[in-house]
């Protein structure tokens, strides 16, 4: 992480800072874009900073970019480069939501001595593989906005733009059990890494998305120490 974080920590002591883990098709995003937007909070994806940095053309970017051609995952020490520059935009000193990081104990480690001690609150998602395989194979993706939704026989358009809904690619059964014994072999030592956090909290993923909102604000405002009823 970058070396001005000594410098910023003051300034990030009552920040609200929040980690999205969980498996594919879990609803992290979902869950991260609400949280973000109801608090006021950038929402940072690591899929949307990796291809910022691609399309900048910065060092890291280029970095990035090579391995990315090679057919191989961005490693640990370009991925916290990265997401330390994006944490280190003034827009993240109220705080911040993060989707996609850190995937491995080393890039937690990297954000743990960016962050003032004890300011990060870590929401896992939690889905049985089961819920997962059914979840995905109903997920159909907007040929024109790449919204994702779930498969409904009275629709066969997009929400949002009105584009032609397909599955996704990815979703494939066999993909999507490739996707999630990667998960589990990265996310196993991280959950172990937090779990005995008291910013550390656990939410049952397979509830409908609205009362999953609602826990989520309710266990991240009692991490804060912040009275509040379970609504959103």
């Amino acid at each position: 992480m970058p070396a001005k974080a000594d410098m910023m920590n003051d300034q990030r002591g009552m920040a609200l800072n929040v980690v999205m883990l969980g498996p594919p098709g879990a609803g992290k995003g979902t869950q991260a874009e609400r949280f973000a937007r109801t608090h006021g909070l950038p929402k940072i994806s690591t899929g949307d900073i990796l291809r910022e940095a691609v399309h900048a053309g910065t060092g890291l970017g280029s970095l990035a970019r090579q391995t990315m051609d090679r057919g191989e995952l961005v490693g640990d020490e370009v991925m916290i480069g990265i997401v330390g520059e994006r944490l280190g935009r003034a827009d993240t000193r109220p705080g911040f939501v993060l989707d996609g990081f850190p995937r491995t104990v080393p890039q937690a480690q990297s954000l743990d001595a960016f962050l003032p001690k004890d300011t990060l609150v870590v929401v896992e998602i939690a889905l049985s593989e089961d819920e997962v395989l059914h979840r995905l194979a109903s997920r159909l993706i907007c040929t024109e906005c790449g919204a994702n939704a779930m498969d409904d026989r009275d629709f066969a358009t997009c929400h949002d733009c009105g584009g032609r809904l397909v599955p996704r690619a990815d979703d494939a059964e066999q993909v999507v059990r490739e996707r999630l014994s990667v998960y589990h072999r990265q996310t196993a030592p991280l959950i172990d890494y937090y779990a005995g956090r008291t910013g550390y909290c656990r939410v049952d993923g397979s509830r409908f998305v609205d009362d999953v909102t609602a826990e989520i604000v309710h266990l991240v405002n009692t991490c804060q120490g912040t009275p509040s009823s379970r609504g959103v």
